[in-house]
C-alpha cells in the first residue's frame, strides 16, 4: 500500500503562497512547520517497514501530526 505524503503545500495547495509567507515571516508558524514536517516523515517511515515501531506509537505520532496540522491551517485560515 502507498503511503500518502501528507507535505501542507500537497494537502492545500490553493494557500501554498500563504504557507510560503508565513514559513519566512512567522517564527511560530516555521516552528511548528518544521515540527510537521519531522513527524509526517517519522510517521511515513514506520508506515513504510523502514523504522520498526510499535501501533501505539504510529496512532500517537499521527494524532499528534493531525493536531499539528490543524493548528497550522488554523493560522492560514487567519493570515
Amino acid at each position: 500500500m502507498p503511503v500518502t505524503n501528507h507535505d501542507l503545500h500537497i494537502d492545500f495547495p490553493e494557500m501554498s503562497e500563504k504557507i510560503t509567507e508565513l514559513k519566512t515571516h512567522d517564527r511560530h508558524f516555521a516552528k511548528l512547520y518544521d515540527e510537521y514536517n519531522e513527524l509526517d516523515k517519522e510517521v511515513r517511515k514506520i508506515e513504510e517497514d523502514v523504522t520498526p515501531a510499535a501501533d501505539d506509537t504510529l496512532d500517537e505520532k499521527r494524532m499528534k501530526r493531525v493536531q499539528l496540522k490543524d493548528e497550522l491551517y488554523a493560522m492560514l485560515q487567519k493570515a
